[in-house]
């Protein structure tokens, strides 16, 4: 990887948006995890410090002390204004009006959460809200839908998984977050590769020969590849009836 050239046409990227969008700047979940941590250096040498903002929103008790404590470091290194809001109170809300719902829902329940208040805090700031979602997983559709999948941009979007622990370390994210697990949190102990039932290496590997076109006749790369066809209505607007010729 060409790490000056991707930062150099990333952080072009990130300043055009803004400014296309007259914005003053971003705001961005921090996890404390690798993805995060590598918007946030983005965002931050493409627009300067004073115009990112990151949101730090754990649930206690879910989500690891350490990860707050990273998402912290990161906004004090970078030298970024953020506010550590935590979500229990606000899940436990919605689940007592809405009723308990099924562990699906309840896990896909605070990413959502967490966009309505990276939103919140963004049309507060006359702010876009960057994504922090890579490309492994936009491929498999290991995202929540509306949840961290709604965002204005996504910086890393175009770079695998894999790619981003290397262009996290070039750009000199903290050592301890990219070896770190990764794991979105949704319930204590869960891991990524543990979930997906497949390591990010493999993932990668079988997902670059999905995009050229080709073919592997073995149970991961079927089990990838359902995964990929399955998941194509979260990376489409929503299907619209088309009636107008019969008008």
């Amino acid at each position: 990887m060409n790490f000056d050239k991707v930062v150099q046409r990333i952080c072009e990227f990130i300043d055009e948006i803004v400014k296309s969008s007259g914005s003053t700047g971003v705001v961005l979940g921090l996890s404390g995890g690798v993805d995060s941590s590598t918007v946030a250096y983005l965002c931050t040498k493409a627009l300067g410090k004073e115009r990112v903002f990151g949101l730090i929103m754990p649930e206690i008790g879910v989500t690891p002390e350490k990860d707050v404590e990273d998402a912290i470091k990161v906004a004090e290194i970078l030298g970024i204004d953020y506010k550590l809001i935590e979500i229990n109170e606000i899940i436990e809300v919605f689940k007592e009006k809405a009723g308990e719902g099924s562990k699906m829902a309840e896990a896909n329940l605070k990413p959502r959460v967490r966009m309505v208040l990276n939103y919140y805090y963004a049309n507060s700031m006359n702010r876009l809200v960057a994504g922090t979602s890579n490309k492994s997983e936009l491929m498999v559709g290991y995202f929540t839908k509306y949840g961290d999948g709604g965002v204005d941009f996504m910086p890393i979007g175009d770079l695998f998984k894999t790619e981003v622990f290397q262009l996290a370390s070039y750009l000199g994210v903290p050592r301890n977050i990219i070896e770190k697990k990764p794991s979105a949190a949704l319930w204590p102990g869960q891991t990524d590769e543990e979930e997906m039932g497949i390591s990010y290496a493999e993932l990668d590997e079988i997902l670059k020969l999905i995009e050229k076109g080709e073919k592997r006749d073995d149970e991961k790369f079927k089990k990838v590849l359902k995964m990929v066809e399955r998941s194509k209505h979260k990376r489409q607007m929503p299907p619209v009836a088309r009636v107008r010729d019969l008008l």
